[in-house]
This record gives C-alpha cells, structure tokens and sequence, in this order.
C-alpha cells in the first residue's frame, strides 16, 4: 500500500476492465515517470472522451454527433443489419471491408451469472428498428462463447417469427492453425460449417 494519491491512483487504474493489482501499480508508476506534458495530455483526452464522445441514437455505436459515421452513410445496405456485443466489434467487421450494411450494438450480451438480462441490452431498439419492414437479414455477430451463443439463440428465436432472414457468422478453425491444437466445440463448429470446394 501507498500513501494517498499513488494509492488512490493505482486503485482507480485497477477498476478498469483487464487491469489486474500489478498492471495498475505498473501503469501508476509509468504515470509518475512520464514527462507532465505527457499526462496532461492524456488527462485531456480522457475528459474529452466524456464530454464529446456519445453513442449512436440509432445503432448504439461510438459517436460524437447523433448518428455515427456509418449510419450517416447513404451508401450503407438498410436492409441488412449485423447485430454485435460491443462498439469495438463495428471497428473489427469494418476492417474487413466485406460488410456494407449497417450495425447494431447491444452493448452486451446475455449472462445470468453477471445479472445482464435481455432487458438490459439494446433489444428493444433493435426491435423498434425493423418495426419499418425494410431490413431483410439480420446477421448475428456475437462472441463464439457461451454468453454470445445465448444471446444468439434468444435474438434468433424472437427473429424468425417476422420472416427475416437470420444468420450467424461461421466458426470454426482459424487460417494458420493446427487440428491437434483446435478445442472440440471449434473443431465441431467447423464441422458444423463446412461446405463444398466446388463453390
């Protein structure tokens, strides 16, 4: 333990998700080393953030207008929407350049042990978004793990009944890696989704 505002900053730095005990004494104490233009700096961008980063009155992604990027974009597919856990999943689907829809954010995923039901996600607006009848696929781009299988499930059950179009992402073995090394729920999606080489 520290005295005061060491301590104090090393205990705020060990709230934030990821960062364990020594990561955020680690972190502090780079802090104290740093140039103070350095952290003035830092300090400023990190009460910028929450005075003008807001989240999109649509999709729910990151924005500093009322609509992101994405959503202003005219080019942009409406009637295909792929619905992901967090904001920071947009930023990885868009680095790929195949998807031209848009987006929406749940800002979770299902997890009863967390206490995060199906209310306490952007379900609801996403429900209000294809009120219109415009959007003909929703694809379900939530984490391959037991949270974001569950929550899939439960979007593709409330789904189906309006005739759209459901899809999930395929999983299964990544590019580069060995069978021996593959768990058996990876190896039994990839089995799951296999398909013709003559496609």
């Amino acid at each position: 333990m520290y005295e005061g505002a060491v301590q104090d900053l090393i205990d705020e730095l060990g709230r934030l998700p990821g960062v364990g005990p020594k990561s955020a004494q680690r972190i502090a104490f780079h802090l104290l080393s740093a140039d103070e233009t350095d952290v003035r700096r830092l300090a400023h961008v990190l009460v910028q953030v929450k005075e003008k980063v807001k989240f999109c009155e649509i999709c729910g992604n990151v924005a500093e207008e009322t609509m992101c990027r994405i959503c202003r974009d005219p080019r942009r597919d409406l009637a295909l929407i792929c619905v992901v856990e967090e904001a920071k999943d947009v930023v990885a689907i868009e680095r790929t350049r195949e998807f031209r829809g848009r987006y929406h954010v749940l800002g979770g995923a299902i997890s009863p042990i967390e206490g995060i039901g199906p209310d306490e996600l952007r379900i609801r607006e996403l429900m209000q978004r294809l009120a219109s009848g415009e959007v003909t696929e929703i694809i379900l781009a939530t984490d391959p793990n037991l949270e974001g299988e569950a929550t899939a499930t439960y979007l593709s059950r409330l789904l189906r009944p309006m005739g759209l179009r459901v899809t999930r992402l395929a999983s299964g073995l990544p590019v580069g890696g060995d069978l021996e090394y593959a768990d058996e729920v990876t190896l039994g999606r990839a089995f799951e989704g296999r398909r013709s080489i003559d496609d």
